[in-house]
């Protein structure tokens, strides 16, 4: 697993399901971004979910291309990028589509207040 404040780039089905299994497994909330490299809103909001992985450090982030992940895109119902879901162990909290950087600010806030309250 990638260390605290990075962005966790899975290449394959099989390293997406191990890191995410290892993600669901410390409970934190978990944040992914379904992006794709043809894609200028992804972009756009790359460097924003990174800078966003470094102050958030009780999250765990995701970065999937739905051109390699096509089959982890569609197990979360992805129909256009960038999407994001917010997540903990096995159940979906939140969804954003669009580079919408102040409502994922307001989510992260919103869902990792909630696990330090828990």
């Amino acid at each position: 697993m990638a260390g605290e404040g990075e962005v966790i780039a899975c290449q394959t089905v099989e390293d997406w399901n191990e890191k995410l299994k290892a993600a669901q497994e410390s409970k934190k909330l978990i944040v992914i971004d379904f992006t794709a490299v043809w894609c200028p809103p992804c972009r756009f909001i790359a460097p924003i979910f990174e800078e966003y992985a470094k102050k958030f450090l009780n999250v765990v982030f995701f970065k999937v291309d739905v051109d390699k992940l096509s089959d982890v895109a569609k197990a979360f119902e992805v129909e256009a990028m960038p999407t994001f879901i917010f997540m903990r162990e096995e159940a979906i909290l939140d969804k954003i589509v669009g580079a919408a950087k102040d409502e994922i600010h307001a989510k992260l806030e919103k869902h990792s207040q909630a696990v330090a309250a828990a």
